[in-house]
């Protein structure tokens, strides 16, 4: 097997912490890889961008708004399509919160948005009979790490950010 490159994405999974409910956004119908299915933020790291740099870029440009990151949800390994070197990522997940969630504009890669709950996420992924096992496992411990890890913590990461 020959040694390939990988393509690196980032995914922000935006959260209010008014009313604890997190944004989905259902992709473009016109969309070339899962049209119409629910998401969060996604997008590719480009060329000497570093994630968070991604990350505040691809927010920007989906949704209009400037978020805090509060931390790592995790990373993944994933293909987008068939599993082929050309369609392999790896990506970092990230738990961000935004203070003014009436602000959300959305482009033209997305159709509509909801702000959820995360049983209504839950629900919600489920329809349309896609694999959104990774969306699930995100907002499932999205939830998990906004209830143990410290304030402080998180008031630190705003202000350092999670690249060294």
């Amino acid at each position: 097997m020959s040694v390939g490159r990988f393509r690196a994405g980032v995914a922000g999974l935006l959260w209010s912490p008014s009313d604890g409910r997190c944004l989905m956004l259902r992709r473009s119908g016109d969309k070339d890889f899962a049209p119409g299915a629910w998401e969060c933020v996604t997008g590719r790291v480009d060329q000497g961008e570093s994630f968070e740099q991604a990350l505040h870029r691809e927010v920007w440009e989906e949704v209009g708004v400037r978020v805090q990151v509060d931390f790592i949800i995790g990373t993944t390994h994933f293909y987008r399509g068939d599993p082929h070197p050309e369609n392999e990522l790896l990506g970092v997940l990230y738990g961000c919160s935004l203070v003014e969630p009436a602000d959300i504009q959305i482009d033209a890669e997305h159709s509509e948005f909801r702000w959820v709950s995360a049983a209504e996420a839950e629900s919600l992924l489920r329809e349309g009979g896609r694999d959104t096992r990774w969306i699930r496992l995100m907002v499932a411990r999205s939830e998990l790490l906004r209830r143990q890890i410290p304030p402080g913590l998180i008031d630190t990461w705003h202000e350092t950010g999670f690249e060294l």
